[in-house]
């Protein structure tokens, strides 16, 4: 089943609109005038970095968010200065941002106490009378008081080739005594000689009149393959996976307060799975998430006794109480670092950012858990994270990768027992069972939905369609994190059918799920041609008993029909037997791993162009 998924590209691509006609030129909203970028390191790790950016408007639809600038950092580990911000009018006048354009936002502590979970300081800045043809010019200064790792620093970046870049200009100066790497992808590179015990490499691009793409999915990005560069002074990413360690490991020490918890949690259950996977759901389901960004902590965890107290924690601090946990009770495991946004492949140069999330690997079962998701159960990974390279923090070894979703783990079976009434409305019960992905889905909007929100849960769902109707919902209790799930409901739907002479009506789900096949086919009817896609196997089947009119006269049903390749399968039949109408369709997606290629997704779509008109296919009668 394709998973899509969004990536969020930086303020420089914002607002690219994707288009038709790869290799023309495109009709640009905006333009990045200028962009420069200056790093300063220092021997312990910390730096300095200076932007400084000057954006043309060229279209209406820019001006929106390129007159806003924003500068965030940790208050406690950098300090940050706004060195100009102005508008450029093409006639030569500067407008300065007057003081009255700064919106400054600060977390603190009570009475000048230290904040709980985030010392994030933020100036945002408001450019003043913006037209089309001005540039926003903004730049300004971080200093790193405090390095993210001792003694190391690592930074990437990419520019779209979709954006239009006049002048882009990097320069990092750094100690000649500091180990380092680099490399740059099209962008010319200049390496200064040592002086003065320091060294400068520079690289500058530009893409002046960049192409129309017809990409629209961003689920799968590989930043070697966009101009950017990376620079680190880690040799390997067993540096990095070490160097989180040294400081995230003792947090995870077994105290009688852990101790006396983890026996609490597990009572009287026995075995490694089943005392993991109290612990895991007792993590999950009550230490709520927060993020973390007070200096260091960044990547370091909490004190485990504050976790507790607060009951909320970030996912290096919920990784760190659940080993803590599992170890208090003999069962091994460590922490793991993976990229949880759209990076399947790690870059060669190892950059810190490109592992931006922590879980926990158990060995001895040969699972990894990720206790943020609360709604994942254990033996489950979120999507987002499965199918990655994965850092073990202990036990390292190159080429580790968390699982991909099993082949056959994401079922939806819905069975339509309906009846069609003489006025020409359709009444019965429908019922939808999953696995997988999908039950995890459905469990959690259970959780959420309100008794009132149930209530009107079928009314509102044919409102949306465009129908009048109403109904009753049962479901499973949607409590427990596990991957089944099952809920069902009686409808009555007015004007299904005009049954006053001749007709026509189709076969559809009339219950809202969360993998109908039509979905499934409309989806693929577009695919990405450009880039890999994030996907992923599932099966779904539909099933429907339909009790007619007796009077009703049938002039034909849709055919059935057989489609197949190496990795998807539909099959579909049709028959009436008196006055009941059944059919079956069953969409088998064989797809291995979370990444399809483009020529994948050309298979999808012939394919679906086959399955596509037995679904519009529509039941003949008089």
């Amino acid at each position: 089943m394709i998973y899509r998924t969004l990536w969020f590209v930086s303020l420089l691509s914002c607002c690219l609109q994707a288009s038709a006609n790869a290799g023309e030129q495109r009709d640009l909203p905006s333009r990045n005038s200028r962009y420069h970028t200056t790093y300063v390191i220092n021997g312990d790790g910390t730096a300095t970095e200076t932007r400084d950016y000057a954006i043309t408007i060229l279209k209406e639809s820019a001006i929106g968010w390129a007159k806003r600038a924003h500068v965030s950092h940790s208050t406690s580990a950098q300090k940050a200065e706004v060195l100009h911000a102005y508008t450029q009018k093409p006639d030569g006048r500067r407008i300065e941002v007057s003081k009255d354009n700064y919106q400054i936002e600060v977390n603190s502590g009570r009475e000048k106490g230290a904040p709980v979970y985030s010392d994030r300081t933020s100036v945002s800045v408001v450019f003043p009378d913006v037209a089309v043809g001005d540039t926003v010019v903004f730049a300004y200064r971080l200093t790193q008081t405090e390095p993210l790792f001792p003694g190391h620093f690592s930074v990437a970046d990419t520019f779209s080739k979709q954006a239009a870049f006049d002048d882009v200009q990097v320069r990092i100066d750094y100690p000649a005594s500091l180990w380092v790497q680099y490399e740059a992808r099209d962008m010319a590179q200049k390496e200064h000689p040592e002086s003065n015990g320091r060294k400068v490499v520079e690289w500058s691009f530009r893409n002046p009149q960049p192409l129309k793409s017809d990409r629209r999915d961003y689920s799968v990005y590989d930043p070697e393959k966009e101009p950017g560069y990376a620079f680190s002074t880690f040799r390997t990413y067993a540096e990095i996976a070490a160097a989180y360690g040294v400081r995230a490991l003792p947090r995870a020490a077994v105290t009688e307060r852990i101790r006396a918890l983890a026996g609490e949690i597990v009572k009287d259950k026995s075995g490694e799975r089943a005392q993991a996977r109290a612990l895991y759901d007792w993590v999950a389901t009550n230490i709520t998430y927060a993020g973390n960004c007070i200096g260091i902590g960044a990547v370091v965890p909490r004190d485990l006794n504050f976790v507790l107290d607060n009951k909320m924690g970030d996912c290096k601090d919920q990784a760190t109480l659940l080993q803590a946990l599992l170890a208090a009770r003999g069962i091994q495991a460590t922490q793991a670092l993976v990229n949880s946004g759209s990076v399947y492949r790690l870059p060669r140069i190892p950059v810190v950012s490109m592992v931006n999330h922590v879980i926990n690997h158990i060995p001895a079962l040969d699972l990894y858990a990720d206790a943020t998701s609360k709604t994942i159960p254990f033996g489950m990974l979120p999507y987002q994270d499965s199918d990655k390279p994965v850092l073990l923090v202990e036990g390292y070894r190159d080429g580790t990768r968390t699982p991909p979703s099993p082949m056959g783990a994401n079922q939806q079976k819905m069975v339509s027992r309906l009846k069609l009434l003489a006025n020409g409305s359709i009444a019965g019960t429908i019922e939808v069972s999953q696995k997988g992905y999908n039950a995890a889905d459905s469990r959690a909007m259970a959780r959420m939905m309100t008794k009132d929100a149930e209530e009107e849960f079928i009314k509102n769902m044919f409102r949306s369609m465009g129908m009048i109707g109403f109904g009753k919902l049962e479901k499973d209790d949607p409590t427990e994190l596990a991957d089944t799930y099952r809920y069902k409901a009686s409808i009555n739907m007015e004007r299904f059918a005009n049954l006053s002479g001749a007709g026509a009506f189709f076969i559809y789900p009339l219950l809202s799920s969360s993998s109908p096949i039509h979905s499934f086919i409309e989806s693929a009817m577009e695919p990405e041609q450009e880039a890999d896609v994030a996907c992923t196997s599932g099966t779904s089947t539909e099933e429907y008993a339909i009790e007619l009119p007796k009077n009703m006269k049938v002039l034909s049903v849709p055919d059935n029909l057989k489609v197949a390749n190496d990795f998807l399968s539909y099959t579909a039949t049709y028959k009436l037997k008196g006055n009941v109408l059944t059919a079956k369709r069953t969409l088998e997606d064989r797809t291995k791993g979370n990444v399809c290629a483009p020529a994948v997704f050309i298979e999808y779509k012939k394919f679906a162009e086959k399955v596509m008109d037995n679904l519009k296919a529509q039941v003949l009668y008089k």
